[in-house]
């Protein structure tokens, strides 16, 4: 644990160097201006807040979103009020009194001593410096490696632990020194430079400026596209800031975090001799679930008996748009090197409750004509026997049963089958050598996926709080932010799903090309009419002259137009009868 702590503090302070720290040094620069008679005060306040708040929602955002109803873009947004209005009082003398009015409860608790010349104490102290990074806390997304990574994933799930608090807090700290010392030097030069320090107001008002540009740019997520700019323009920059955190050590101590440990004799036990250097050795399957297209006389297939043939283990899940995607080229690998020795295992693991049916999962397969084995993994024992994190996610695992390969999502098909070409070679294999060329897709969206259950909905504009696991009234709003979604009429909103009642509605902002919609029936049949725009569409592969009926669990496709775009959708819900998890898009 000690040693993730200070695994964590480093790749805290080392962020300093990486792309994504960018947006936010606007801000930890202008925090340092209009502090020089107040000392320390204002950027410790800075660091304080922007500790507190960075750990506090990195763990709890989700349960915060879950419970208060309030999204993550409503917080979002607030910081980026308090920020701008920061930048504002910078600008106009008569602002900074109203803002020191309005946080006057807040500075009542710090010295209340001014200087004419100068801002309020308060604002300009430990208060001020406290609000603006509790803002900043909020609004930066940082560039995690192995160890955050894995805490984030950990705070998604809802099993935080102290542990996870402990690493977090050690991150943000190491993040916060480097803030604190810039701010200083800040304040030193102004200091120690006679002309600016002579030219102190009008450079206040120049970081009033860049701190309200610096705000409207996180808005408008700017500053992600300049990070994309800087990448481009410089590939290497930031490359190998988190490598150092890939080591066996840590992967060992991350085990640990989880408030479920691993029972090592049951799970994640090695199909070979660790002590040979050719990498990590797979760990076994786990058994318990159902088995799927197994040869004749089979009940469950073992690693550890594939010994001398090339196995390919796929997490998938068959409702996961991203999964769906690389089926094409699982399948045409099967049929090209099964009879030279690969053996492809699917291994699904559900995100919703209702993929936990064998059923569905029965006819998923057929529906995607695969005839490679695969076993169901309700439980996550294979999944966190391979500390697995992704779907859909491969690992390339060779005759002596080693991990030689991984790949995590979509893509990288061509280099995926070279391992495959490669590893089947090492066992002697005769004609697996060929052209490699696999189609290649470009996914043009920028809408994430968006879930419907109060659980993990974040994008929601209708201004009421959820009511949980009840009916509700709802409302949309006159403008739909982009990528917003919202209710309207009467919801059953649940933990994982959505239940709307006849009449009801759902709008969408997206922008993408295709629109798909997990969901299910209560029962009956249900019947859904698609609007693109406020015009009746027909153009995904479920939806017949406009209408969509809901007869199974599964992904429906609704919209698939000739390019990429932002437009607004909306469902009418002719019945009570069906269930919604979750928009994807393509």
């Amino acid at each position: 644990m000690i040693l993730l702590i200070a695994f964590a503090f480093l790749a805290g302070v080392i962020t300093i160097l990486s792309p994504c720290i960018l947006p936010i040094l606007p801000i930890v620069l202008t925090s340092s201006i209009g502090g020089q008679n107040t000392g320390k005060s204002r950027p410790m306040g800075v660091v304080v807040g922007f500790i507190l708040s960075f750990t506090f929602f990195t763990l709890f955002l989700s349960t915060i979103v879950r419970l208060s109803g309030i999204s993550a873009d409503t917080l979002r947004f607030i910081s980026v009020l308090v920020i701008g209005g920061f930048g504002v009082s910078l600008l106009i003398p008569q602002f900074q009194v109203f803002v020191e009015r309005l946080f006057s409860k807040l500075a009542g608790f710090m010295p209340s001593t001014q200087n004419k010349n100068s801002l309020p104490a308060g604002r300009q102290g430990f208060g001020g410096g406290l609000l603006i990074g509790l803002s900043v806390g909020l609004l930066w997304t940082p560039c995690v490696g192995p160890i955050l990574a894995s805490v984030i994933s950990l705070a998604i799930t809802g099993t935080v632990s102290f542990d996870a608090f402990l690493i977090t807090l050690a991150y943000a700290f190491g993040t916060a020194i480097p803030m604190f010392l810039i701010m200083l030097g800040g304040q030193n030069a102004l200091r120690r430079v006679p002309w600016l320090l002579s030219n102190l107001g009008n450079i206040q008002k120049l970081f009033g400026a860049l701190m309200i540009l610096t705000a409207i740019g996180i808005f408008f997520n700017v500053d992600r596209k300049f990070q994309t700019f800087v990448l481009n323009t410089f590939p290497q920059y930031g490359v190998g800031l988190t490598k150092f955190e890939d080591n066996t050590s840590v992967k060992q101590a991350l085990e640990k975090v989880n408030q479920k440990p691993i029972d090592k004799t049951k799970i994640g036990k090695p199909t070979s001799d660790m002590t040979l250097p050719k990498g990590p050795a797979a760990p076994e399957l786990i058994p318990g679930g159902v088995w799927f297209n197994l040869p004749a006389g089979r009940q469950a297939l073992n690693l550890s008996e594939l010994r001398g043939r090339v196995v390919i283990v796929d997490f998938w899940t068959y409702s996961c748009i991203n999964c769906q995607r690389t089926m094409p080229y699982l399948r045409a690998w099967h049929e090209k090197y099964k009879d030279k020795g690969l053996v492809i295992i699917g291994v699904h693991a559900p995100e919703f409750e209702f993929e936990k049916n064998a059923e569905n999962v029965a006819q998923a397969i057929k529906d995607f004509k695969l005839t490679y084995p695969i076993v169901q993994d309700n439980d996550f024992a294979t999944w966190r026997a391979y500390n697995n994190s992704y779907w859909p996610a491969k690992y390339f695992i060779d005759k002596d049963g080693y991990v030689r390969y991984t790949h995590f999502g979509e893509g990288a098909y061509d280099e995926s089958e070279k391992v495959i070409q490669e590893l089947l070679e090492e066992t002697g294999a005769e004609g697996v050598s060929s052209e490699i060329n696999n189609p290649t897709y470009q996914i043009q969206t920028k809408t994430p996926e968006i879930y419907l259950g109060y659980g993990r909905i974040e994008n929601l504009a209708s201004p009421e709080n959820i009511k949980q696991d009840a009916l509700a009234i709802y409302t949309s709003p006159a403008n739909l932010g982009s990528n917003q979604v919202a209710y309207e009429g009467n919801w059953n909103v649940m933990e994982e799903y959505s239940n709307p009642q006849k009449g009801a509605k759902l709008l969408l902002n997206f922008e993408s090309k295709e629109v798909f919609l997990v969901m299910r029936t209560k029962g009956n049949p249900a019947r859904v009419k698609v609007y693109l725009d406020d015009k009746l569409q027909d153009f995904g592969e479920d939806n017949k002259n406009g209408v969509v009926t809901v007869d199974a669990d599964r992904l429906y496709r609704l919209i698939n137009l000739l390019t990429p775009g932002r437009h607004i959708l909306r469902l009418e819900f002719e019945d009570n009868n069906a269930e919604l998890y979750a928009f994807t898009f393509g």
